[in-house]
């Protein structure tokens, strides 16, 4: 059966545009473009049908469908070749049960969604595989585009980095600098691509790759990655479909994801709100967005319209410059998926909160002593979760999912300072290395002494 789907204005402009078009703004309005699918020829296969077919492939070996993503290749991107698509297996991540840490909280039925245990760490790669490969599919029907480029604070310069690399299509990265980690600016520089330190923050490096790659100032041949190329959004709604399928098609009734640009938050309300018009679902479950107090601005806007005793619209939001975090990667002061996520926190009955700086690293280091080991975006998402369940607002009762974002060893200095007591507060879950000489008396004495001390 074929499917197809197409760039529509998020602002209802009419006019479609083939996913093939290097376009990512509305012609029209000049606002935010989104992939529609055709969903009266998806509605044409019941739920079940779907639920089956998705379950059939999952994390199977039949090209391209193992993958996590491409499993679910007609809700994506259906007119792909698959002999075009490049993978690297990314989704089929863990619904981690964090039994400890949700016993501690008062909320036994809370998971883990860990995306960070992808290819390259993080979730991006899930939107990153859906981008690249259409590129590729472009670059195959004779389209003139010379790289790929991003801004980045990390995690999507890595993963455009490696999808480059294994499609052959040059990438460009442009980074703040001195506001990534090593581990995440050693990932593009090992996979080959062209790696530039902008004096500047991410809103800095957006605006520069904005007009590197702006269509109405001439045909640079360079195509734009970062999350306002609504393709993305595609291969990061999966998320939702997975979290629902991983729970044997129920859906849970709180979602809480960390946002910066809003890229995520919005693509996971995509997700859910599909699959409820296509009828897999009910009702989705209520979407949190967590940003880090630094970096706050739909914050912000939430409680402006709080104030106000209305539901949250773009007339609330006030860019805002944003400070240095621990969670780096979402010091976004000026996001770009805006309209999107205003858009999914009404139709979810969402809400937005904030986590100070000491609140996202105790709350990361608290986890981890239950087994986790957290980037620190994470940590933002679990401190909201934990002023949640505080306020009564998530009950003991209610199935919880937090989305984690990114692999904690790409933050190993975050780990460390919180462990030295080097951030600037109390680190109350702080655990040092032990000194003690080679003496095995000595030392076998000590340690009964140590485990005694911590019951």
């Amino acid at each position: 059966m074929p499917y197809r789907a197409w760039f529509s204005c998020v602002a209802g402009c009419p006019g479609q545009h083939p996913l093939s078009q290097v376009i990512y703004r509305c012609p029209a309005c000049a606002g935010l473009l989104e992939v529609v699918h055709d969903e009266d020829a998806l509605g044409k296969r019941s739920p079940a049908a779907w639920m089956q077919l998705f379950d059939q492939r999952f994390l199977r070996t039949s090209w391209p469908y193992g993958s996590g993503v491409w499993g679910k290749k007609e809700w994506v991107q259906p007119m792909l070749s698959a002999d075009n698509v490049v993978s690297l297996f990314e989704g089929g991540s863990n619904l981690f049960w964090a039994e400890r840490y949700g016993e501690q909280l008062g909320v036994p039925d809370l998971w883990i969604k860990q995306c960070g245990t992808s290819h390259t760490g993080s979730f991006k790669d899930l939107g990153m595989t859906v981008l690249v490969s259409t590129v590729k599919q472009m670059r195959a029907d004779g389209a003139g585009i010379r790289a790929v480029a991003c801004a980045s604070t990390g995690d999507t310069s890595a993963a455009l980095a490696a999808y480059g690399a294994a499609a052959g299509i040059p990438v460009i990265v442009l980074l703040p600098a001195n506001k990534v980690t090593a581990a995440q600016l050693v990932q593009p520089i090992a996979n080959g691509a062209l790696v530039v330190s902008l004096d500047t923050d991410f809103d800095g490096c957006m605006r520069v790759v904005q007009r590197l790659t702006d269509t109405e100032k001439g045909d640079s041949g360079i195509y734009l990655a970062n999350s306002m190329n609504s393709l993305r959004v595609e291969g990061q709604k999966t998320i939702a479909v997975e979290i629902v399928q991983q729970f044997d098609w129920e859906v849970p009734d709180w979602v809480l994801v960390p946002g910066g640009n809003l890229g995520n938050v919005s693509a996971i309300a995509k997700g859910f709100l599909e699959m409820q018009r296509l009828g897999m679902i009910s009702t989705p479950p209520r979407l949190v967005c967590c940003q880090a107090q630094a970096a706050n601005p739909l914050f912000l806007a939430y409680e402006r319209a709080r104030a106000a005793g209305r539901e949250l619209n773009l007339n609330d939001f006030e860019p805002v410059s944003a400070q240095p975090t621990l969670a780096s990667a979402i010091q976004i002061g000026d996001p770009v998926s805006l309209p999107k996520a205003v858009k999914a926190i009404v139709e979810t009955n969402g809400i937005v909160l904030q986590a100070s700086e000491a609140q996202l690293a105790n709350a990361s280091a608290r986890a981890d002593r239950t087994g986790l080991f957290s980037c620190p975006h994470t940590g933002v998402a679990l401190a909201c979760l934990e002023q949640l369940i505080e306020a009564g607002t998530i009950g003991r009762d209610d199935r919880v999912v937090v989305v984690s974002t990114a692999h904690g060893l790409k933050f190993t200095e975050f780990k460390a300072g919180y462990h030295e007591q080097r951030l600037g507060f109390d680190s109350r879950y702080a655990n040092q290395p032990v000194s003690m000489t080679g003496d095995p008396d000595q030392a076998i004495g000590e340690l009964h002494r140590l485990l005694d001390q911590r019951g």
